[in-house]
């Protein structure tokens, strides 16, 4: 089923050597990108032994069984080829399998970009041990950037590798699992380098779609009502980050002397905790879906991707509309959209939402997934 290993470290190797060449990253930082993703490599085990091994009423077995059927559903009814991915199982502990680190400008909302091979040029860099992270976070804070590290339950290869379900992606109800493993396997669908925001909002809207259509069809009725409420409340939430995003744009535009716009600055950061209060009590019942983004206080790079995962699902709608709801259709219609050149593409990811659309929603996984 898996790839020899052999294979697999002349592949990774090969990245590494062709990497210096090509971009930005140092040294340092492939080695331990490809050590951490050796490491996982090497601790897969077959979904089906382990299911043999595990007590079948185990809560892990019941996750895996509802993971190969998403899989399943994935493949037949969502037009995503899985191949060997998601067949194999790594029970790693913790609550991330990556942790990603973004940074901007104290002053400018436009984050710093590192340049990889595969993947193109992107706005963060992810770490698989998070006190690599920090450390990498702590260099950047020492230049006057600000800083945000967030945890990731999940990665793609984007089909280099035979990609595990971690332990790590088993957390919370099943409609969060097939969100994450439709997210992933949309990547491996259609992928343009160094277009974050085309590639995330086509995983996230191919994610959402396919998470309706997978609980509709498991017959979860209570199941698809609770991811709705959290669909609804993450829409909430970004239209409010979204709306404190263009101040601060706004404000940096101004220009103006470093203490106007330090103090600013921690003013609207300071509005966005309130409103968001006010959104708890008076939207939410009291229900703090996201209190912990502001812990640590937030600052540019936690706002700096609002967008990247949602910012052309209007965009996505309208092909989606285009191809009747036929997700194989939808698929070829996306990847001749990634043909497209980059300013083209760019202005296509601002089109408006259809006049008749449903279902649309967004999310964004801001500080958390």
């Amino acid at each position: 089923m898996f790839r020899p290993i052999a294979t697999r470290l002349k592949a990774a190797l090969t990245l590494i050597a062709t990497g210096f060449l090509t971009a930005c990253a140092s040294p340092a930082y492939y080695t331990q990108a490809v050590s951490g993703h050796l490491s996982l490599m090497g601790a897969r085990e077959p979904v089906d032994e382990v299911l043999a091994r595990l007590p079948p009423d185990s809560a892990t077995a019941q996750q895996l069984r509802d993971a190969q059927a998403i899989i399943a559903f994935a493949e037949q009814e969502l037009g995503l080829p899985a191949g060997d991915s998601y067949q194999s199982f790594v029970p790693m502990e913790g609550v991330a399998v990556t942790w990603n680190v973004v940074a901007t400008p104290p002053y400018d909302l436009k984050p710093r970009r590192w340049c990889f091979l595969v993947a193109g040029c992107v706005p963060y860099r992810g770490y698989f041990d998070q006190a690599d992270a920090d450390r990498f976070a702590g260099k950047l804070r020492n230049k006057q950037l600000d800083v945000s590290v967030s945890r990731a339950t999940a990665y793609s290869t984007l089909g280099w590798f035979d990609d595990p379900i971690l332990g790590t992606m088993l957390s919370g109800p099943v409609a969060n699992l097939a969100e994450v493993l439709i997210h992933e396997l949309a990547h491996q669908s259609v992928y343009v380098r160094g277009a974050t925001e085309f590639n995330e909002s086509y995983a996230t809207f191919v994610a959402q779609q396919g998470v309706r259509a997978w609980m509709t069809e498991s017959g979860d009725v209570q199941g698809l009502a609770q991811w709705e409420a959290r669909e609804s409340a993450s829409q909430d939430f970004i239209r409010l980050l979204s709306a404190t995003r263009s101040a601060l744009a706004q404000l940096y535009a101004g220009g103006g002397d470093e203490e106007y716009l330090a103090t600013e600055k921690q003013r609207l950061f300071k509005d966005l905790e309130d409103h968001y209060q006010q959104m708890v009590t008076d939207t939410w019942a009291g229900r703090d879906w996201y209190g912990g983004w502001f812990n640590p206080p937030p600052n540019n790079a936690d706002l700096a991707l609002v967008g990247s995962y949602t910012g052309g699902l209007c965009a996505f709608a309208g092909l989606w509309q285009e191809a009747g709801g036929d997700f194989k259709r939808f698929h070829r219609l996306v990847a001749a959209r990634g043909e497209m050149d980059k300013t083209s593409l760019a202005t296509w990811l601002e089109s408006p939402c259809p006049e008749v659309t449903t279902d649309i929603t967004f999310i964004e996984p801001v500080r958390i997934l």
